[in-house]
């Protein structure tokens, strides 16, 4: 019988009560069970944290207690996302040689393939925020006063701009599939909301909302 631990991770605590970013991942991870697992299985644990995906193992104590879990156990460590695991693509390698991992919305996905995307989803948070320096510095250039009247606004514009690039960055492999598939924009949003993913606000998509985030991936 296959067993998993399964790791859930929100970034700060008022995401953690509200249970808006764990219902989505727990949605995610039953998905999985439940189409791609082998059958029957079982969960032997799940552990969740509320904390930032940043750092290693030593300062990410619930990782490292679902990591030795299932190193004990010889079970597969499940995530919804594998953001969720981290975003560091040194520690995505570590976890790979120690655990047998699984990222639920990429089922099919072997340890290269995780790996390989780790890796190339940090190459591109790397590549944005060098093109939103560059692009600041160009602005300036210009004469442009970046900010308006508050000291730091232009950065904080620019920091609002990579959020939300990283945010539908996290959503390309879902959006191309569909779109694979001829799925117009109002049949992209149902089935997002089918499956229990929200709006980065928490909310239901719209078509409108789905083309905002797919114009935004285009721009990319």
């Amino acid at each position: 019988m296959k067993q998993y631990i399964i790791y859930h991770r929100v970034s700060t605590k008022k995401q953690g009560e509200s249970g808006l970013g764990l219902d989505a991942q727990a949605r995610d991870v039953q998905l999985f069970l439940d189409n791609y697992s082998d059958q029957p299985y079982e969960v032997l644990e799940t552990v969740t944290d509320v904390l930032s995906g940043k750092g290693g193992l030593s300062s990410r104590p619930e990782l490292k207690r679902a990591v030795e879990l299932a190193e004990r156990h010889k079970a597969v460590l499940l995530v919804a996302k594998l953001d969720r695991l981290s975003r560091d693509v040194e520690l995505i390698a570590h976890l790979i040689k120690r655990v047998d991992l699984k990222v639920a919305c990429m089922p099919a996905a072997d340890k290269f393939q995780l790996h390989l995307y780790a890796a190339l989803a940090e190459q591109e948070r790397e590549f944005i925020s060098k093109r939103t320096k560059a692009a600041l510095e160009a602005a300036k250039l210009k004469g442009i006063k970046l900010g308006g009247l508050r000291s730091g606004t232009a950065e904080r514009n620019a920091g609002a701009r990579q959020a939300a690039d990283s945010r539908a960055e996290t959503f390309r492999a879902e959006f191309e599939e569909m779109r694979g598939h001829g799925m117009s924009l109002r049949q992209m949003a149902d089935s997002l909301n089918r499956r229990g993913i929200k709006t980065a606000k928490g909310g239901e998509w719209s078509a409108v909302q789905v083309k905002r985030v797919a114009d935004r991936l285009n721009s990319a």
